[in-house]
């Protein structure tokens, strides 16, 4: 579950949530949450799996160094409470800053590396997809490059069958009730990105069980 506040994170665990993604500013796909934040939910759940996502401001994923500077000292300030870390850089042409992830990824210390919705913008995603997984990043959080991820159902279902045992390519963009299952289905894919708000600005903790259901209805 993907929680930009307080009240959704109480929402989804609520409703049955194990792992979150933890950020700030969901109207702008997500920024880096503070770290009182991160703290208190720390304290509050110390058995949710929390990967926070690190990103210093809205707009394209092109980093200045000051910029990637401030983003590997947040997750210096994070690694005391943080399980994971979701992230990533491209260059101005469109493809995966490789220095600049590679030092994302050393800076999680051994924790899981979540390349984010960057992907989306890369031109050529299948060349990308190698990078990562040489660059150590434990998932791709990807739409398939679509505006959303049941439109991106035929790349993800290809990204799934070359990243096989890899790296975990995990459906994110749009995900809903209504279209949960047929995303995993046509995929392959096993795990998936949401945050259940239901047209509410926090996530609702009934559509967070809904969704779980899903998900086991299919493992089943």
């Amino acid at each position: 579950m993907c929680c930009g506040s307080l009240a959704s994170v109480e929402a989804a665990v609520e409703g049955g949530a194990e792992r979150i993604e933890l950020c700030s500013a969901l109207p702008l796909d997500g920024l880096t949450p503070s770290m009182g934040l991160l703290r208190h939910v720390r304290q509050r759940y110390p058995h949710l799996r929390i990967h926070v996502l690190i990103r210093p401001r809205e707009g394209n994923f092109v980093y200045t160094a000051s910029e990637l500077r401030t983003m590997l000292l947040d997750m210096e300030s994070a690694l005391p409470w943080a399980d994971g870390f979701v992230s990533g850089a491209l260059t101005a042409a469109g493809d995966i800053d490789i220095p600049s992830t590679e030092l994302l990824v050393h800076a999680a210390q051994g924790r899981p590396f979540t390349f984010h919705r960057a992907f989306d913008r890369c031109r050529h995603p299948l060349v990308a997809l190698e990078q990562l997984v040489a660059l150590g990043c434990s998932r791709l959080l990807t739409s398939g490059q679509a505006p959303d991820a049941r439109q991106g159902i035929p790349l993800l279902r290809r990204l799934c069958d070359l990243s096989a045992g890899r790296l975990i390519v995990m459906p994110g963009g749009g995900v809903n009730e209504g279209n949960m299952a047929e995303i995993l289905q046509q995929t392959g894919a096993q795990e998936i990105h949401g945050s259940a708000l239901s047209g509410s600005a926090t996530t609702q903790a009934p559509v967070v069980k809904r969704l779980l259901s899903i998900i086991s209805s299919i493992k089943a």
